[in-house]
């Protein structure tokens, strides 16, 4: 066993992720914006939270949501999570690889483990999110 297998297990404390490049709901979701497309997750605060992932239900592509509408489920060993759309649009693609892998939202919260992508309806929307430093002050 290597040394961050030691660190990652369940009995240490596992050090938070916040990467710059993203944009925080206080719903604990994430937003990475690749032009009019929003790239959404949940945070490794809010996997961590939840433990174990063992369910991902996804909206369907050309849902429309408003911002803060629930849009999905995630659900673990302890806890169903229910996941907020940080921006309104259409939903142009979901995570089909979280149907036999959920579990790569705790491996990957904001990688491979992302959720779906959201076409903005209004991308004025994401100033309104945190950035890393203001939603890590959240958590203290």
């Amino acid at each position: 066993m290597g040394f961050f297998s030691i660190i990652n297990n369940d009995v240490g404390e596992k050090k938070m992720e916040f990467p710059e490049n993203l944009k925080y709901a206080e719903t604990h979701e994430w937003v990475r914006v690749e032009g009019d497309i929003a790239v959404v997750g949940i945070t490794d605060h809010a996997q961590d939270q939840l433990g174990e992932i063992v369910f991902a239900e996804l909206p369907e592509v050309g849902d429309s949501f408003g911002k803060d509408d629930e849009m999905c489920n995630i659900e673990s060993s302890k806890a169903v999570g229910e996941v907020r759309a940080p921006v309104s649009g259409e939903i142009v693609e979901i995570n089909e690889a979280l149907e036999d892998e959920p579990e790569k939202i705790n491996a990957e919260p904001y990688g491979a483990g992302f959720l779906v992508k959201i076409k903005m309806s209004d991308p004025s929307e994401v100033d309104s999110l945190m950035d890393a430093a203001a939603y890590k002050a959240t958590l203290e």
